[in-house]
């Protein structure tokens, strides 16, 4: 959630998620510049208040519906570096190349652009936390001693995401069975993976 819990009653979480199944399938059907608060709250059965107690507008809204999947998923462990790598980031080529997230990105960029605020609250809520679990990966690859300490994880991280953005987000590339292994590849050689 982009927000930090307040005092009183706790959120309804299956309003919670009927709030970002209903942003994901309107910008779906009508792209991101069409969909509205007001639409998204009519869609699913909310006033626009219960919307704004959890987002500060749009642009944070549709980032946590279609951009979080793999941020809330279980951390890969399939016992080998290169193995947690590829379904890393076999979950990212997933979270990206649906009809939402293609339709959502130009948008989102340009919002996430012009607005330093927002760009503090997705780092801050989504990123930072996101981040912070997947380090995991490579802690538990250390200690199996695949991987030196000199490694900058965050980095990596960034290089993985920025890899599935920028091949499918911004060229449109076809995903192809292939592609998780060859990028997971591509990276564990470029940090010394053992």
């Amino acid at each position: 959630m982009s927000t930090l819990p307040s005092a009183g009653r706790p959120r309804d979480q299956r309003t919670h998620r009927a709030i970002l199944d209903a942003a994901e399938m309107l910008v779906s059907e009508l792209g991101y510049s069409a969909t509205s608060i007001s639409a998204i709250a009519a869609r699913a059965g909310v006033g626009k208040d219960a919307i704004y107690r959890r987002w500060s507008g749009k642009p944070e809204l549709i980032y946590e519906a279609l951009f979080t999947t793999v941020d809330t998923a279980p951390v890969p462990d399939t016992g080998t570096l290169s193995g947690d790598v590829t379904v890393l980031t076999g979950a990212l080529i997933a979270e990206f190349s649906t009809p939402a997230a293609a339709a959502a990105l130009p948008g989102l960029l340009a919002d996430y652009a012009a607005d330093p605020q927002l760009r503090t609250r997705v780092r801050t809520a989504f990123l930072a936390p996101a981040k912070a679990r997947m380090i995991e990966i490579f802690d538990r690859a250390r200690g199996r001693g695949e991987l030196g300490d000199e490694v900058e994880v965050e980095l990596v991280l960034d290089t993985l995401a920025g890899a599935v953005f920028f091949h499918i987000g911004l060229l449109g590339e076809p995903v192809t069975a292939t592609l998780a292994d060859r990028l997971a590849r591509i990276v564990s050689a470029g940090i010394g993976a053992r």
